[in-house]
């Protein structure tokens, strides 16, 4: 049977259509070894920026000596590899086994500080440990979880995210509070530069060069402030060449009121989780249904509560790295259990570590001030889908106005009860609170009623 020209044109598109959005290894493909190990550093340069600058912000919002920050950023980049590797490759009934690479999550900045202003270390690591167990629970109700969160509260939430963290940068640019030299020029120049620099590399940088911009720029910054005399060597020359982990090497606490300002935050992790998820199956083209969503929520979970043990923050998914699978046509998720295999050995080198934590505070500022301002402009462009009617404005104006007012005024709770203050304690926690409670008791306005 012979075929029209307008058939074999139809034909010779979709073929196009298809060779085009062909994947060049799927999620159960196995590149060669080199392949897996360039491919999972790419994945590391896109994710390492912000897995490193969680555990940089609270150990300087809570004064950690040098010592304590260097353990705790060798703890993060060795927990971020154990569940990258248990979520991409699956244990039993745990991870999605795709290509996902894990991290803690600015989500947990807010809860850290105000709990490790009280109680310190043992007790963030107290309420990370507890805080898992709500993230295991959540995964086996993923169904009626998610009706909890429409967009309007999580929309709502992820601007305060990056609204309450927004001052901490700030601060970091103009030289970290109580520096004799906050505020100078030379400070301000050097975080505008990485700012710039990073928006440029984000904005017109291809590829790997795009994705990496955060680093790029804070690699920079570093360099840039090594002839000016504003990195300080000996923690790095005092560190250890190779260390294992030593759990609970500063304590812990695990009274059950500290976990209370880490729930809104394990509800907010677990929501990106599964957005992240269903996109990662969207570009690899895999069915995510909800047994392997759960299962994805799970694996944060117990990665969550394994970063506990092990001495830092909670983990979840990294959205920033679904990016380069359609860009590289990888979703193998070889490549990732490779990249959280190198990033269990770089783990063990707290010299490197080190590196990381002497960073002088302009060049955080610099990075901040666009990785924070894109988490507050995420949070708006899923506002943006939101019908803005009376109700919905009320709730976002509510629960923002409460959120941030906290934030700046924390003075706000001092009178109320111990365990109150710890709920309310972050804005993020009080607008989280407050979004739920008014989207469930304020009633949907009702269109075309007569």
């Amino acid at each position: 049977m012979q075929l029209t020209s307008k058939e074999i044109l139809t034909e010779n598109v979709e073929f196009k259509e298809k060779e085009t959005d062909e994947l060049l290894y799927g999620i159960d493909d196995k590149p060669s070894l080199s392949t897996q190990i360039l491919l999972g550093l790419q994945h590391i340069f896109a994710a390492f920026g912000g897995i490193i600058v969680v555990p940089l912000v609270i150990s300087s919002a809570l004064g950690f000596d040098a010592v304590t920050s260097t353990a705790l950023m060798s703890a993060t980049i060795l927990s971020a590899g154990i569940a990258t590797f248990i979520q991409s490759r699956g244990i039993g009934p745990v991870g999605a086994r795709v290509a996902c690479i894990m991290g803690t999550d600015f989500t947990f900045v807010a809860p850290s500080i105000a709990i490790g202003s009280i109680y310190g270390l043992p007790g963030i690591l107290g309420g990370t440990i507890l805080g898992s167990l709500v993230g295991i629970f959540l995964s086996f109700i993923i169904r009626p979880v998610m009706k909890l969160f429409p967009p309007l509260v999580t929309g709502t939430v992820i601007t305060l995210i990056g609204l309450t963290l927004l001052p901490v940068s700030m601060d970091w640019a103009a030289g970290g509070v109580g520096s004799p030299s906050y505020g100078n020029l030379l400070n301000i120049s050097i975080a505008m530069v990485v700012m710039i620099i990073t928006l440029l590399l984000n904005r017109y940088g291809k590829g790997l060069v795009s994705s990496a911009s955060i680093l790029i720029g804070m690699a920079v910054g570093y360099i840039i402030c090594i002839p000016l005399g504003m990195v300080d060597f000996s923690s790095v020359n005092s560190a250890e060449f190779i260390s294992l982990p030593k759990i609970f090497a500063f304590g812990v606490n695990f009274d059950l009121k500290l976990v209370l300002p880490f729930i809104p935050a394990y509800f907010v992790a677990t929501i990106g989780t599964v957005g992240c998820l269903k996109a990662i199956g969207e570009v690899s083209k895999a069915e995510m249904d909800d047994k392997r969503i759960g299962a994805g929520v799970l694996s944060d979970g117990i990665g969550s509560m394994l970063a506990g043990f092990i001495g830092t923050f909670p983990n979840t998914c990294f959205s920033q790295n679904v990016g380069l699978i359609p860009l590289t046509k990888v979703a193998s998720k070889y490549v990732a259990m490779m990249a959280g295999i190198i990033l269990v050995i770089l783990g063990f080198l707290p010299k490197f570590a080190a590196l990381i934590n002497i960073m002088p505070q302009p060049v955080l500022g610099g990075v901040g001030i666009v990785m924070f301002g894109t988490v507050a402009a995420s949070g708006i462009k899923t506002l943006s889908k939101v019908e803005l009617n009376n109700r919905n404005l009320l709730i976002i104006a509510t629960a923002i106005g409460l959120g941030v007012g906290i934030t700046f005024r924390p003075d706000f709770i001092g009178q109320l009860p111990e365990g109150l203050k710890m709920i309310f304690s972050s804005g993020i926690s009080t607008g989280t609170i407050a979004a739920l409670i008014l989207n469930l008791i304020l009633k949907e306005e009702k269109i075309g009623v007569e």
